[in-house]
């Protein structure tokens, strides 16, 4: 018989964490004297409440590890709950928002998207402000942990292709799973800090900075402005970036130069299709630009630099309403949302090592066609890539492709118009953020929607963040039966 009762110490466990981090909203609300601080006093005793007798009913169920039914079970459960618990101060706070409207706000930032149903946000109590900015700082962190633990034991779209790579620093073996989780927490709180710290002295108020690093460095893209980054264009844009790309490389690698292989950033195949993507796509967008600016070639690059590195690693902040920039401009903006980050960072969407491994079969292939009797292997990093990561990247590719379809024909049953439901099923699936068009576009929000297409992009956003097969598994019989 199946036991659910470890995954339910671990939510239980994870519950009453998020209700312990409802104290810094509290705090920030009580010292802004605008009397919203009683709401995350009852969010935060409720939630707290709940996770610590959801832990004690199921403590007695500890063992030393879970199934792997019950580790799917576990990363699927985790990015449901969390987000329910999230919603209330949505709910019961200045927003009053509906259940439907509280839960995808909270589904976008635990799944760092960084789509809003959220209008007025410069009025605002703080507290929710920040609050939003902790649930995508939170799901960056979670996500990290998950994909450098949980996603290659569980062989997940190739990410089996970096079972070694989390315990192994070029052959010297590393701390196990937990301390290298703890050592990714530090450098994920570093860079967090070094973030907040740079915005206040390039001239953010000290709440915008703390806001604005939570969803810089989670990948998230949350403001606490309706203009997005728009209110804080200029050089702030070439930090932002900085960080955004800081954020989209693989930690991992930071765990590796810390425990002595400084170089191991530069060495990793990825990252440096990371940068070729962004030196490419930027530099298209930026020509682009001097056609409409000619006068203006800095501010060209910094827009097209920001916007660029905003979208390609699923941060999804805006500086300007870039649908005016023309269709190529936008269909840049759509395929850029559709490659991501690294693997093992808090950046979204397909991933650079899936495309690099995609690339490298197909390569193989017509060196096959072109010469019948030659052996020819498909490579990446220098390693020949096995048959079980070549299918499960062809495996994800095809999902993801399909669910994409799928989506956007439902979006458009919904009365969407086909834009609209096109790029936010893209925007959902690959956790973007902003879509394009009028509505959802970067100077829209999600708002107008209807709750169905509300709950069908929510669902798309899980789905998204945990890599589709982690999430579809659990739906097939013969994944219990095993």
């Amino acid at each position: 018989m199946f036991d659910i009762r470890p995954v339910g110490y671990v939510i239980g466990l994870l519950l009453a964490c998020l209700g312990v981090t409802m104290l810094p909203p509290l705090a920030v609300d009580i010292a802004e004297g605008r009397g919203h601080w009683p709401v995350f006093a009852e969010c935060a005793v409720l939630t707290l409440l709940s996770g610590t007798v959801l832990a004690l009913a199921c403590q007695n169920s500890k063992k030393e590890g879970l199934t792997l039914q019950q580790t799917f079970l576990l990363a699927t459960l985790v990015w449901i709950a969390l987000p329910l618990f999230g919603a209330l101060p949505f709910m019961l706070g200045a927003t009053e928002a509906r259940f439907v409207d509280a839960f995808f706000e909270a589904m976008s930032g635990m799944t760092t998207t960084g789509s809003t149903v959220f209008s007025g946000l410069d009025d605002l109590p703080k507290g929710l402000l920040l609050w939003r900015g902790i649930l995508q700082w939170l799901g960056g962190i979670g996500i990290i942990v998950v994909a450098m633990v949980f996603l290659p034991e569980l062989r997940v779209g190739g990410m089996q292709i970096f079972r070694s790579e989390a315990f192994e620093t070029m052959g010297k073996i590393l701390p196990r799973a937990t301390a290298i989780a703890g050592q990714i927490s530090v450098i994920y709180v570093g860079i967090t800090l070094a973030c907040a710290f740079t915005y206040l002295i390039m001239g953010m108020g000290p709440f915008d900075a703390s806001v604005h690093a939570l969803t810089t460095v989670s990948t998230g893209g949350f403001s606490t402005r309706d203009a997005s980054f728009g209110a804080f264009s200029g050089p702030m844009e070439y930090a932002a970036s900085f960080y955004m790309i800081l954020a989209a490389l693989p930690f991992v690698r930071y765990v590796q130069m810390i425990n002595g292989h400084g170089w191991a950033m530069f060495e990793d195949v990825q990252v440096r299709g990371f940068a070729w993507t962004i030196f490419g796509l930027t530099g298209m967008l930026f020509l682009v630009l001097l056609t409409i600016f000619p006068q203006h070639w800095e501010q060209s690059l910094r827009e097209a630099l920001f916007n660029i590195v905003s979208i390609l690693s699923g941060t999804g902040f805006a500086s300007v309403d870039y649908m005016a920039w023309g269709g190529f401009a936008i269909t840049l903006f759509f395929f850029a949302g559709l490659i991501g980050g690294c693997a093992g960072s808090t950046a979204c969407s397909v991933k650079i090592f899936r495309y690099q491994i995609l690339l490298a079969s197909l390569r193989a292939q017509f060196r096959r066609i072109h010469t019948p009797h030659g052996v020819f292997i498909a490579r990446y990093d220098g390693r020949p890539i096995p048959e079980d990561v070549l299918s499960s990247v062809m495996s994800f590719f095809v999902f993801f492709t399909v669910t994409l379809g799928v989506l956007t024909v439902a979006l458009g049953l919904t009365g969407l118009d086909f834009v609209t439901a096109l790029s936010g099923a893209a925007t959902a699936l690959a956790n973007i953020g902003p879509g394009l068009g009028d509505t959802i576009g970067p100077a829209g929000n999600f708002s107008t929607l209807n709750d169905t297409a509300k709950w069908l992009l929510a669902i798309a956003m899980l789905v998204g963040r945990l890599e589709l097969m982690v999430v579809y598994a659990l739906l097939t019989v013969n994944f219990w039966r095993a």
